[in-house]
Parts: structure tokens; sequence; C-alpha cells
């Protein structure tokens, strides 16, 4: 692994010829050497690529089977010096049963054989015929040459320098079965999967298989790397594609072209750190009886200190790339607010909701959910209560989009200025109004709740919130006012995405005069709108002047709570995903302003109203973050200040 928990691992497919295990070890030293090149730590061959898998009753003649072994231990010989692990098939002979088994090799050593579990019975092959199962093997180790080698289908490979780091293998047919071998390793503490197979191909087969392996990488939290022999193998009756495939946590990571006439290789940097924390956070979902009969190989740690990554890492990860499922996301993100307020208007009996609107991103989403909810409630959208409180920073452009949305969608349009409000509140409480102070703009934002509050009640109504996540994670929300509501739709939504979900609705739901307004809101600076505007009547208040770009404290946001992954790590995904946009100084500033803002605002969430949970990430205190109000950020900004 790199100094960041990353590791390189690599699925390869090298020509081959069926039975000639000359030809064959060639060509896999060869893959071995090129995966070294590219800084490989962990190598996947295919499924008795010593030999090849469609040997058939060959697989029964010694000189096949002697030649293997032969072939294995001058392969191994060959990676004497590397701390890349290697895995590679073959058959092994034991006590007149033959089975098919993988080796695991690194630094010139053979460190163990993995035995196939499930050998199919009646497939195309009929593999049986050839194989026994491994419950069939009765001895724990192998002598090849003057070594004992470990053998069995209860092999995990555990790290030397770190115990938390294993990996584990299965081949091929272990994944098609109900109860894949992997979960088991899983169990056992594997966050690498291996799998060395020989998938013929057959119209529709590669898709299928491209899910068995990213849902298992998902079910299991893993990396998942899955290697498949190509058109070499004999065509008598089938035909190979040498499908190369790798997973990490459910999400397809790199893919390689099937029907090459040349040996394959892709690889990947899967980030294992950031799997064994989310592992961690999932607790005893990982353990499990199973799991406790594993024998534990040792390996060598492969330290990398590469500075590039072979990865590629989003800028918006709560975004996704493709308009299609960038679409699907936001469509299912809005049912899920839209659900969500539905169910709570239901359970409470109360059918007007009441809404501040400030012509800016977040209350123009929680209009368009609260309108949504009427429509399924079979309520008319005149029920919705939606007020502009123009206080001393409203500027002509946002007051006019919160009109102009209010009357677009339907809604009841009420009108009531702060001002007046406020200076009597100032001066009841001794305060200079030229004083453009932290009390100044939070004066504004609780007379905006107070009114709301007490018009919920007035009109047996309930106050939806319009706070998204982004601003819950730096606290930019003032205690008691908008951060406060009886039920936030947007808690779960962070501000990248709900630009995205504004320009779906424009596209999809909307009407033509909505699609205007919606379009000039997302083209409006972000502001809270608490200071005065400039002598133009321009917004002077830019929240990402202040704090940062919020594209930068998603991503932030993102890696810290998602992934566990600790400040060094985080600023240097950052300077990646960022290249060429903002400096290194920059993120490390903005990333000082998350760590400070984070751990101080926390007794904000500590007390936010119920939301529902949209994504991979939750900030409710009675959901996915749990987090005491009086937590130092010392340790975290220590490393930042170190670097």
């Amino acid at each position: 692994m790199d100094q960041y928990g990353f590791a390189r691992v690599a699925a390869a497919s090298p020509e081959m010829r069926v039975g000639d295990v000359e030809f064959n070890k060639e060509r896999i030293i060869g893959m071995i050497q090129r995966a070294n090149q590219q800084g490989v730590e962990f190598l996947v061959l295919p499924e008795l690529c010593i030999t090849g898998y469609t040997c058939a009753d060959l697989f029964r003649q010694t000189i096949l089977q002697d030649g293997a072994v032969k072939a294995l231990q001058e392969i191994a010989a060959s990676t004497r010096g590397s701390l890349m692990v290697v895995m590679a098939g073959l058959p092994l002979n034991i006590k007149g049963r033959l089975f098919n088994c993988a080796a695991v090799i690194q630094d010139g050593d053979i460190l163990g054989f993995v035995v196939k579990t499930h050998i199919p019975g009646y497939n195309e092959f009929y593999e049986n015929r050839w194989f026994s199962r491994a419950e069939l093997l009765d001895i724990q180790e192998i002598r090849i040459g003057d070594k004992a080698v470990p053998i069995g289908n209860d092999l995990i490979f555990a790290c030397e320098d770190n115990d938390n780091f294993c990996f584990g293998v299965e081949i091929c047919e272990d994944l098609w079965v109900p109860v894949p071998q992997s979960g088991f390793l899983a169990q056992a503490g594997a966050v690498l999967l291996f799998n060395l197979s020989a998938s013929n191909e057959r119209v529709g087969k590669a898709s299928y298989r491209a899910s068995l392996v990213e849902i298992q990488s998902g079910r299991c939290v893993a990396g998942y790397v899955y290697s498949s022999c190509n058109i070499g193998e004999s065509s008598t009756d089938l035909v190979f594609g040498g499908h190369n495939i790798i997973a990490e946590n459910g999400v397809i990571a790199a893919q390689s072209d099937r029907f090459l006439n040349t040996s394959d290789l892709i690889s990947y940097d899967i980030d294992i750190d950031g799997l064994l924390s989310y592992r961690t956070a999932m607790g005893a979902c990982h353990s499990g009886q199973n799991a406790r009969g594993y024998r534990r190989v040792m390996f060598k740690a492969c330290p990398s200190r590469r500075e590039t990554l072979q990865r590629r890492i989003d800028r918006h990860p709560f975004v996704p790339d493709s308009k299609g499922q960038r679409d699907e996301r936001c469509r299912e993100v809005l049912s899920i607010q839209t659900s969500g307020l539905v169910t709570r208007m239901r359970h409470t009996g109360l059918s007007r909701p009441v809404i501040g609107i400030s012509g800016g991103l977040d209350s123009t989403l929680a209009l368009i959910v609260t309108a949504r909810a009427m429509k399924q409630l079979g309520l008319s959208t005149q029920n919705i209560m939606a007020v502009t409180m123009p206080g001393f920073g409203t500027t002509d452009r946002t007051y006019s989009n919160a009109v102009s949305l209010i009357k677009g969608l339907g809604a009841e349009f009420r009108e009531i200025n702060i001002r007046e409000s406020c200076l009597q509140h100032f001066r009841d409480i001794g305060h200079d109004p030229e004083d453009h102070d932290t009390t100044y703009e939070n004066t504004q934002a609780r007379e905006r709740m107070q009114i709301l509050m007490d018009l919920a009640n007035k009109h047996n109504g309930l106050v939806v919130g319009t706070g998204d996540m982004s601003e819950l994670a730096l606290g930019w929300c003032t205690y008691n006012g908008d951060h406060m509501s009886m039920y936030g739709v947007n808690s779960g939504v962070p501000k990248t995405l709900i630009r995205h979900i504004l320009h779906w609705y424009a596209d999809y739901e909307a009407d033509e005069a909505i699609k205007g307004i919606l379009y000039d809101i997302l083209d409006t600076p972000i502001s809270p709108e608490l200071l005065p505007p400039s002598e133009s009547g321009t917004i002077e208040q830019k929240t990402e002047d202040v704090l940062g770009p919020y594209e930068v404290h998603d991503f932030f946001l993102y890696h810290v709570v998602r992934w566990g992954s600790p400040p060094a790590k985080v600023l240097w995904l950052a300077q990646h995903a960022f290249s060429g946009t903002y400096s290194r100084d920059q993120l490390l500033a903005w990333l000082r302003v998350f760590y400070k803002r984070f751990f101080s605002q926390q007794f904000k969430r500590s007390c936010l109203p119920d939301g529902p949970k949209v994504g991979s990430i939750s900030l409710s205190p009675r959901g996915d973050w749990r987090m005491p109000s009086d937590a130092s950020p010392q340790l975290w900004l220590k490393e930042l200040e170190e670097m």
C-alpha cells in the first residue's frame, strides 16, 4: 500500500496455448514483469492458466500435471526480489485426486494453494469429470520442492505489517453459487478478493458476470478483482473472451475489452484504508461463525510512495457523471424527499405546510418538494402558505424570484417585512443597528423562524425546513433560526446536488415560466442576505467568499464522513480532484475551515428536526452521525499544521 492506504491491483489474461505449459509460463512471466513495471502490488491471472482450462482429459496425463508444477516453480523464481503478490491457476494431483488450485506467490516463494470449493457437475464443460471438490482434500500442506506449502479452501492471507489488511482467493464457480466463498472470506477479514476464472462467452453473459462482481464487492465492502482466460483456450465447443473486471464496494472500477488476440491487463488503485474504515462503521456485519475456521498465511507489504493515482477522484462525489445517472439520481432524491413529507403530513394530519421563501436554492427546492407532496396527497398547492420576509439584505433579484416562484406554483403568497420588528428588537436588547455583527444577522433569521412557527400554530400548519446538508456540516445556519423547522426536507441533500435537482425539475417537470425563474435562481450567488446589499442593489454577502466553494466542502464532507479519511489524505485527494482549478494552499486553507467549523458546530446538528436521509451520508444525530458537541479538533488540525 502507499502512504494513503491505496493498493494497486491488476487482472490479466496472458496469451496462452492449451497444454503448452512452456509457452504459457513465458507469457505469464512476461505479464508479471509488465505488472511490476506499472507498480502493481497484486496480480491475479486466470483459472488453470499454466495449463489452459480446456485441456479436458489431458488433465489426467502426469506429464501435464508435472509440467505445470515445474512451470509454477519457475514462475515463482521469476518473482524473487519483488513483493508483488501473484495468483496463478494450475491442477494439482494429491493422493490420486486432481484439484483445481490457485497458487499465491510472492518474492520467489509459494505462500499457499487455494483449492476450488465448488466444482460444477453440469455445465458446458463438465468440470467434475476431472476435478474433485475441496471438501475431499484431506491434507493441510503439500510439499513443493523442499518446502511445505499450506493448501485448502480455508486460507486467508494477512499482511505482516498490518493485521487488518487481508485478502482472500476464490475460483470461478465459487462466485456463481448461492452463497459465494468470498462472503466468508470477507467475514474473516479479507478486504481484497481475487477470482481466478475461466468463464466462457455467450450472449448476455458478460453483463451478468460484471453484475455478479459488482454486487459481491458491495455486499462484502471489498475490492473484487476478477480475471478470466482469453481466446487462446480451445474453441471446440466454447469461446472464451478474457473478461477482466475490477470492482470496489459495489461499483465497477475497470473492465477490459473482450476477444483480444493479445495479452491484456487492467489495473486500479483500491482504497484499502477507506474500505476498512467503512467496515468499522458497519460494525458486527462482518463477523460470523464461518469466519473462525480460516488459517492465516502471512504476506509482506509492498510499500509504495507513488504520487499519482490510478483511479479517478470525483470532484463531485454526490453527483453522478453521466447525464442518465444524474437524471435518475435527481428524480430519486426528489421522490424520497416528497415521500418523507407526505408521510409526515399524513401522520400529523396537518394539511397546511408553512415555508419561508428567499429566492435562493434551498428554499426553492423545499417549495418544489412541498408542491409535489401536495399533489401526491390530492391537495391544492393553494394550501401551501409560502412566506417571503424581506430584511436588511434582501435584493430585488431574490425578492422578485421568490414572489414569482410562489405565484407560479400556485401557493398562497404572503409577504411580511421583518425590518421594523428587527429594529424594535434591537431597541429592546440595546443593540446598535449600525453594528452589523452576528447579533445583527441572527436576529433576522430568528425573527423569520418565529413568524413561520407562529403562522403554523395559527393555521394548524407544519413548518417545512429549507437548510441543506452542506450548511449543516459547516454550521452555516442560525441556531433556532433557519436551523429549526418541523420537518427538514433538505437535511440530507448536499449543496452540489441541489443545483442539479433544480435543473432536472426545470427541464422535466416545470412549465416554461417556472423554468425561467429556476434558471435565474441557479445563476444567483449563494448568500444568506443578512447584510445590506451594495449601492447598486446587488448581493454583497457571498457565502463562498467567506467559507470557500461548496464543491470543495462537499468533497471534504464525503471523504471525512463516508470514508473516515484523515486530513492529509483528504488534502491529497482534493489536490488530484481539483488540479488546475484550486491551488494546494487554497485547499489547505479551506480544509482548516472545514474541520474547525465541523467540530465547533456539532451542537446545532445534535438537535436537528426530523428529515429524510437520501444518500450514503446523513448528519442526523439519530442516524448516521453521532458526535459529542464538545469534541476537540486539535488532532486533525495538528496533522494539517504539520503538512
